[in-house]
């Protein structure tokens, strides 16, 4: 069972948390935390939908939690106004845009929003996500996220939840760096062994994306292979405990009562479980033609390929991780769904599509580096082949690529 989270007094001095991006998820979390209250002051960093945040709040219509209007301390257009704005400090930077670090830096847009005692929360997709941030900002304390949530803007301001609250967070030192120039290809001979895949389909566990976590230890949560200095130490204790204060204001004041607070080790070994997932169902949904996810597993073919990326990735994580034998997902099997069980149930999720067919639809950026490219990287780096993943990277990158060319060129 996770840990009971601590519950802190209020704050004697006003916290104020700035979400930098205001989608349905960031404007979910964003409501559950505000609360004046009890001297906690959320604002929103809004773009197309500032106008409607501004005039009108933000409405949510919830599974969780029913109807309800979240009125943001301030609303601002861009970083520079919510910079300049009358507040001692950020003591938090919430950022929940999609992680695309083949577009631009967002470690560089938030950095008038960073002061000494501020702290970096990344609720981003992917892994690697951390790596620029804690680059730019290396003696600032950043919280590592990740979210298991259903929730969609239907109208500008208008956030629907459907179903799931689920959010890890953990602190994070320097445990998922990787260097970014990094080659993606290799020789064969240059290249050292792949993992091999043996699924082992007897597992169980339920179906769930992402993984309990135990009970959390900041000064044993770096992976093995890191070699952790006393600055990384002391600012891994520093982002555990503000870890814990932000996971203690989403549980007992806004009563999401699946946040969990986790170590570093543990959290990115959340990251790469649902990394089994996204990096299998996003970029093949694309490379199929635009089938749903649903679709993509009733197919014998598509369901074979899929369950080898999810395998590879699975058997990789722990390797990459540096996590002792048995310290993987097989420790955990009721809170790490296999990736069997995880197709079966994708079986029902009928009419569902990922969301990056989605956003190859309508034409926009793919979260490609974040989901396929870094991972691909990381791995390599640290001596581990993922041979298959490496294969959808080239292609789909190559097919992003070519479609952009093709409208530069006004051929499309």
């Amino acid at each position: 069972m996770p840990e009971a989270i601590k519950q802190y007094p209020d704050p004697d001095k006003p916290v104020h948390i700035v979400f930098v991006g205001a989608g349905a998820v960031g404007c979910f979390y964003a409501s559950r935390l505000h609360h004046p209250s009890k001297n906690i002051h959320v604002s929103l960093i809004a773009r197309s939908n500032y106008k409607a945040l501004l005039d009108n709040g933000v409405k949510l219509q919830t599974h969780s939690f029913g109807d309800y209007t979240f009125t943001p301390h301030a609303v601002f257009p861009n970083v520079a106004a919510a910079a300049s704005a009358p507040v001692q400090q950020w003591d938090y930077v919430v950022v929940t845009t999609k992680a695309l670090p083949d577009r631009g830096d967002d470690s560089a847009l938030i950095a008038p929003l960073i002061g000494p005692n501020s702290c970096i929360v990344l609720i981003q997709n992917g892994v690697g996500v951390e790596a620029p941030y804690r680059t730019r900002f290396p003696s600032t304390p950043i919280i590592s996220a990740v979210t298991v949530v259903s929730a969609e803007q239907i109208s500008q301001g208008v956030i629907r939840q459907n179903r799931w609250t689920r959010i890890h967070l953990g602190p994070y030192s320097n445990s998922a760096s990787f260097d970014s120039s990094t080659p993606i290809t290799k020789d064969r001979d240059e290249a050292p062994p792949f993992v091999t895949t043996t699924p082992n389909v007897e597992s169980t566990g339920n179906l769930t994306p992402t993984g309990s976590s135990p009970s959390p230890s900041p000064s044993s949560s770096a992976p093995s292979h890191h070699k952790l200095t006393d600055s990384d130490l002391a600012l891994q204790q520093r982002g555990y405990d503000l870890a814990s204060r932000l996971t203690s204001y989403l549980v007992h004041l806004g009563s999401v009562r699946d946040a969990h607070l986790s170590s570093e080790s543990h959290l990115q070994l959340i990251r790469w479980h649902k990394l089994c997932i996204n990096a299998a169902f996003n970029p093949c949904s694309v490379l199929s033609g635009g089938i749903g996810n649903a679709d993509m597993v009733r197919d014998p073919e598509l369901r074979l390929f899929l369950s080898a990326i999810m395998y590879e990735i699975w058997d990789a994580a722990p390797l990459i991780l540096g996590l002792p034998k048995g310290e993987g997902f097989e420790k955990d099997p009721k809170g790490f769904a296999t990736p069997e069980k995880i197709l079966k149930s994708t079986e029902r999720n009928v009419g569902s599509k990922p969301s990056m067919l989605l956003d190859w639809e309508a034409g926009r950026p793919l979260e490609l580096e974040v989901i396929v490219g870094n991972p691909v990287r990381i791995a390599r780096g640290r001596g581990v082949e993922m041979p298959r993943l490496q294969g959808v990277y080239a292609l789909l990158r190559s097919m992003q690529s070519v479609r952009e060319r093709r409208k530069r060129e006004g051929k499309l």
